[in-house]
Formats: structure tokens, sequence, C-alpha cells
């Protein structure tokens, strides 16, 4: 019988309703008794009970330690790992939780939009499909997963795309990996995963990376109140296939010249960055000194800076390739 450790965190999925809103309160084990679950054990683990939006790196980097910690135990070990997590910042932590996997054992995260105690709630379907992806032996050698909405969805670009519709995520690269329908996992790829980077020490707790959004009329303060609170990293959301204006542009190459690296990303959800307008577009920007972020979206280039920088006081020599490495490539 397959052996899954369940590691909560809290989120909407152990969320019930109270006088000043819904808020997490439910333990794992609760979670898991509303499932049904009968040919899995399940080890459970009330690691944190909060909503994601809470969420700090710290906590973050803590269940990173979690996770290794379970896989480098040789008494009772686990054939995978289930997270449920809020959905407001799920694409973080499992971007980080991937970045740094270097164990062919699955680890899924899941949650749910409605709270537990909501009529019809979607957590306990979305727990079952995740412990059931957890414990399939194909899923070994796909790194970190969200299962959602019945969908198996690789971490690396995906994103929470609707506010409250049941099926909230969405990858913004390729198509599900899989499906779960009726309990039955059914995967239809396998990708080529690149080596892990080293996990996340306490120095990414206090690693400042800021995400600014570029807009009509966007100028250098919100960069330039960023860097002076102390940021060391800046991720651009930049207009359409990844652009700025010409006072950015020149902000940009200031940043350079001072060691603190900007990543550009679109604030479009969908497609790749490339360096194709001037007049302040990304071909300025990139002859600036931005790094592209191909299709990765800013939410998660700025986990995979926050974490380079923590580790590393020069990296600009290989940003370029490190994201080139770790962004996925878009399906045709």
């Amino acid at each position: 019988m397959p052996r899954i450790a369940l590691i909560g965190t809290g989120g909407t999925i152990a969320s019930t309703s109270t006088a000043t809103g819904v808020v997490a309160t439910r333990t794992v084990t609760e979670l898991l008794g509303t499932t049904g679950l009968a040919d899995v054990e399940v080890e459970s683990i009330d690691l944190m009970t909060v909503g994601s939006y809470r969420m700090t790196p710290a906590h973050l980097r803590r269940i990173s330690d979690t996770v290794a910690q379970l896989f480098e135990r040789t008494e009772n070990p686990v054939d995978g790992i289930v997270i449920t997590h809020g959905t407001d910042t799920m694409e973080e932590t499992a971007f980080l939780l991937d970045l740094v996997h270097a164990d062919a054992r699955p680890v899924v995260l899941t949650g749910a939009q409605r709270a537990s105690d909501a009529p019809h709630g979607d957590g306990p379907r979305n727990l079952a499909d995740a412990v059931a992806v957890a414990a399939d032996p194909h899923a070994r050698t796909l790194g970190t997963l969200v299962v959602f909405a019945g969908q198996i969805l690789p971490a690396a670009g995906t994103r929470k795309l609707r506010t409250r519709a049941l099926d909230a995520f969405g990858s913004t690269t390729r198509e599900p990996l899989g499906e779960v329908a009726d309990g039955k996992v059914a995967i239809r790829e396998t990708p080529t995963r690149p080596a892990a980077l080293p996990r996340p020490t306490d120095a990414f707790d206090s690693t400042r990376v800021d995400i600014i959004e570029v807009y009509p009329g966007a100028d250098a303060t919100l960069i330039n109140a960023a860097v002076a609170a102390g940021a060391r990293g800046i991720v651009l959301a930049g207009t359409g296939i990844g652009n700025a204006n010409p006072t950015i542009v020149d902000t940009c190459r200031q940043l350079a010249g001072d060691g603190i690296p900007t990543i550009l990303a679109s604030r479009v959800p969908f497609g790749e960055v490339a360096a194709v307008y001037g007049h302040g577009g990304g071909t300025d920007m990139v002859a600036a000194g931005a790094i592209l972020s191909g299709s990765l979206p800013a939410t998660q280039a700025r986990i995979l800076l926050s974490l380079l920088l923590s580790q590393s006081s020069d990296i600009t020599t290989t940003l370029t390739h490190i994201i080139d490495t770790y962004t996925p490539t878009l399906e045709d």
C-alpha cells in the first residue's frame, strides 16, 4: 500500500466561516476524513494553518525544509507528498519546491475555492485526486505538481487564472500533464526536468525582490522606491510581449550598472516575452541589461530571482542561462 505524507498549511481548503470572515481552522486529519480514501496510507502533518495571502518567504522555506526532511527519512519512507495550500500564492510555493526538487517521488499541491463548510465544496475531491496522483507510480520524475479540478499541472508556468471558479488554475505554457477522473489517474506526458537548484537557506527569508507593473505613464518612482527599501532585484511585468518605455529603460540601465538585476516579464497571462520593439520596448530593455523571463510569469520569476540572490551576490553572468533552463517551453 502506498504511503503518502499529507502536509497541511491552511488555505481555503482548511477554512470555515466565522463572524469575521472565512479563516483556516481545520487539521489535515479532519480534511482527510472527507475524502473517503481507503487504499492509501496517509501520514498527516499539520505544519501551519494560514491563508496563503499571509505567507512570507519564511513560510515557503519552512515548507521546503519539511519536504526535504520527509524525503531524507529512512524510517517509514514515503512514496509521495501532498500539500494542502491556499490558492492565492500556490503558484509561488509550487515553483519554489519544483526548483529545488531533487527526488523522483512527486510533490503535489492542492487546495480549494470553497471553504470546507460550504455546500458542494471542492476540497474533498481535490484532496482525493492529489493523494491519488502522489501515490501513482507514473507520477514519479514529474517533480512538483498542482492538482486541481481534475487537472494535473506542472508547477512551472501554472498560475491562478480565475478568482472564484472551481477550475482556478491553468498552465500558461502547455496542456495539463494528465487528469484524474473518478479517482483514476491518467498521465499523458513526462517532461524532461533540469537539475535541482540548492534549497533555500534562511537568507531567502530576507532577500527582497519586488514586482512592478508597467502601465501608461509609468516612470521610475516605484522602481526607485523598491531599491531604496532594499530590493536586490526587480521583476517588471511589462506590457504586451514585454515592453516598457524610455524612462524605465534608462532606470534599468542604471540598475544594471549598480548590479541590481531586472527581469522583464509580461502582465499578459499567456505567451512569452521577446525583444521586438524599440523606443522603450523589449529591444531597448534588453540593451539596457534586462533579462527576459521567457514564458515564466512575473510571480514565479520573482521566486527564481529571490532564490538565486539569496545564495549569490553575483548572478548577472548566469541569469539568462538559468532562466532559459528553468523556464517551461511553450507548446506550439
